[in-house]
């Protein structure tokens, strides 16, 4: 394969080559020649751990028990944790081996951007733009209302913190959480190591409520007899599909590790510390979902769970009365330490983008002393603050998980690339441009394929002379081989993309049809087969051919590898896609609108001020003796 340079000007901002092109997957030369102050590696195996489990238990699993035992699972529900779990830790697999090969700001957007193309990566940090935004400012509305039970009630802030409504307007202003966003914006401009410092111990103090909550609740089980499973509708009160509907419910429970990820460029050993901070984040988090379902449907029957207050109730069921300030403790502790995740990652997606020119550069400016993006995470957290002071945006919570299922999504999608079509080439900026002058793009013969090798390799053309047929007088063999082996690889890479282009088009298809209702039966099953006919085919295919020998080489070697390709990125698809289907129109009109305005953006900024659009694409094999020579 050979090489030539993008068209240049306006010419080259209306073609459709941008939403291909990928960036580089290591970027640590980049980074050397940007210049600038770097991110500070100080985080440990601990303090990713505390990231993830911080950013991961809020407050929701001490309401989401009750909710989804009545509704849903019953008795079940801790199976239905474990499989939300399960399904969880399908993406969370995916985004160690990435994290560890890729260990850069910016998470999915990253990885999207290396391996899939521009376009999509644009979309992926534009999506978890809006999600973290909306997620913080969601977060700070929910603190205010906990904070209130230890001032007597739930309207019995202070003055200058208490929720006031704005006549005529139809606002509710809260002061309290905009506080507390600020607050939380200043903590992380002091530097990685002193936020992370403080959500550990936040986190900690959380896990301690939880571990009560574990604890007391099972001397009173014991005690009690375990009232809760000896309800005569049995263990599957709404059957297994209620189990598995519940499961579906929790799965939101796990959102957050992928803040780990975010947080790569800052890990002192990324390929070691990465993966195991993601999965023992992952699997505390699960453990402790389990063991605290155990206990509520154990103490009180499901159907008398309350919705609203589970585990206060359960206790006050049992005469506990004061165990509901401990609980509300540990509410406003998830809060505060999943607010804190919230905020985290955001800046690093912003600095990200901006390093690649699709975002001004104002973003990527990192402090020299505290070594952290402030810029950012100023912007970041005015914003957010501006939204809980105004706004009520919990009504917008489904735009959250849709940035999050994209990006699980999109992180699967990587990997079966990265593993059967990882990119073989790598765009060389501008400056050196005159010295590979005599390359051309895209896909040149085989006689200028070995013209590009000799150039290369500083060998002479009069060292050796080629037949008329173009294989070598002194080594024929070696040529033709050669020769044949390119063509087979050429084949093999055009049927392992053209698999998992029928994997993501069949999961959409089924899933998508599978969640219809407004069509005839007829097309919903016509529809569904054709979906899964396709799915099936392609993962067929990928399961029966090689996986490229270039995946050894992609990124840096030695970190998690993820197993089970392709079926365990397949079903992370297609658990994902389900999800995201099944999310409801109003959401989906509603990010659909985010989504164009970030269209715009791209077209009018980014695709023209983008770090590759002057850039021309060489091969791996030589780009290193490109730059030697240049």
């Amino acid at each position: 394969m050979g090489f030539n340079e993008l068209p240049s000007g306006t010419e080259r901002r209306w073609r459709i080559q941008s939403l291909m092109r990928r960036k580089q997957v290591d970027s640590d030369r980049a980074k050397a020649e940007g210049g600038g102050s770097q991110l500070a590696k100080e985080l440990s195996i601990l303090q990713l751990v505390a990231i993830g489990v911080g950013s991961t238990i809020g407050a929701g699993v001490y309401v989401l028990v009750g909710t989804v035992a009545r509704e849903h699972s019953g008795p079940s529900l801790t199976i239905s944790f474990l499989i939300a779990g399960i399904a969880a830790a399908l993406s969370a697999f995916c985004y160690a081996e990435l994290a560890s090969r890729c260990p850069s700001a910016g998470s999915a957007y990253h990885y999207s951007y290396i391996c899939v193309g521009e376009g999509v990566a644009w979309l992926i940090g534009w999506a978890l733009i809006l999600e973290y935004t909306i997620g913080g400012s969601a977060v700070a509305r929910g603190i205010s209302p906990n904070l209130a039970l230890f001032f007597g009630g739930p309207d019995s802030l202070p003055a200058f913190l208490a929720r006031v409504h704005i006549p005529g307007i139809d606002v509710v202003v809260d002061p309290c959480a905009a506080l507390l966003v600020l607050i939380i914006t200043g903590l992380l401009c002091l530097g990685i190591k002193e936020s992370s410092s403080v959500q550990a111990f936040v986190t900690s103090l959380n896990v301690c409520v939880m571990l009560f909550v574990i604890i007391a609740g099972g001397y009173i089980g014991f005690r009690s007899g375990w009232v809760g499973y000896t309800v005569t509708s049995g263990f599957f009160p709404h059957g297994v599909n209620g189990m598995l509907a519940g499961s579906a419910t929790v799965f939101f429970a796990y959102i957050g590790f992928d803040s780990v990820a975010s947080t790569a460029e800052e890990v002192k050993s990324p390929q070691r510390d990465l993966p195991v901070g993601i999965a023992l984040s992952l699997s505390i988090c699960c453990l402790l979902y389990m063991m605290v379902s155990v206990v509520v449907v154990g103490l009180v029957p499901y159907f008398a769970i309350n919705p609203d207050t589970p585990i206060s109730s359960a206790f006050a069921e049992h005469g506990v009365h004061w165990a509901m300030y401990v609980v509300a403790a540990g509410a406003v502790l998830a809060l505060c330490s999943t607010l804190l995740g919230s905020i985290l990652p955001q800046p690093r997606i912003l600095m990200a983008m901006a390093r690649d020119g699709l975002l001004p550069s104002f973003f990527s400016d990192v402090n020299k002393r505290t070594q952290v993006p402030i810029k950012g995470t100023i912007v970041t957290g005015v914003t957010a603050a501006i939204l809980a002071f105004f706004m009520d945006v919990s009504q917008l919570s489904g735009m959250v998980s849709v940035g999050t299922l994209l990006a699980f999504t999109i992180v699967a999608i990587s990997i079966l690339i990265l593993r059967y079509v990882p990119p073989d080439e790598i765009p060389l900026p501008s400056s050196i441009h005159e010295s590979i002058e005599p390359l051309s793009f895209p896909y040149m013969s085989e006689e200028k394929d070995v013209k590009l090798s000799k150039y290369l390799i500083g060998v002479n053309d009069n060292e050796k002379q080629s037949s008329g047929d173009g294989t070598s007088i002194d080594y024929p063999l070696i040529i033709k081989d050669n020769n044949q082996y390119k063509m087979n690889e050429l084949k093999r890479r055009k049927f392992a993309s053209w698999s998992i282009a029928f994997v993501c088009t069949g999961v959409f298809i089924l899933t998508l049809s599978a969640s219809t209702t407004c069509l005839p039966q007829y097309l919903v099953y016509s529809a569904c087969i054709f979906g899964a006919l396709l799915f099936l085919v392609g993962l067929f295919v990928l399961s029966w051919i090689e996986q490229d020998d270039g995946r050894h080489s992609f990124g840096h070697s030695g970190g998690f590898i993820c197993p089970l390709v392709p079926f365990l990125p397949v079903c992370c698809i297609l658990i994902n896609s389900y999800l995201l289907v099944n999310l409801g129109a109003d959401t989906w009109l509603r990010v659909s609108a985010w989504l164009l305005i970030g269209v715009f953006v791209y077209l009018f900024y980014g695709r023209s001020n983008s770090t590759l659009s002057n850039v021309i694409y060489v091969p791996v094999a030589h780009a290193h003796e490109i730059y030697r020579k240049s």
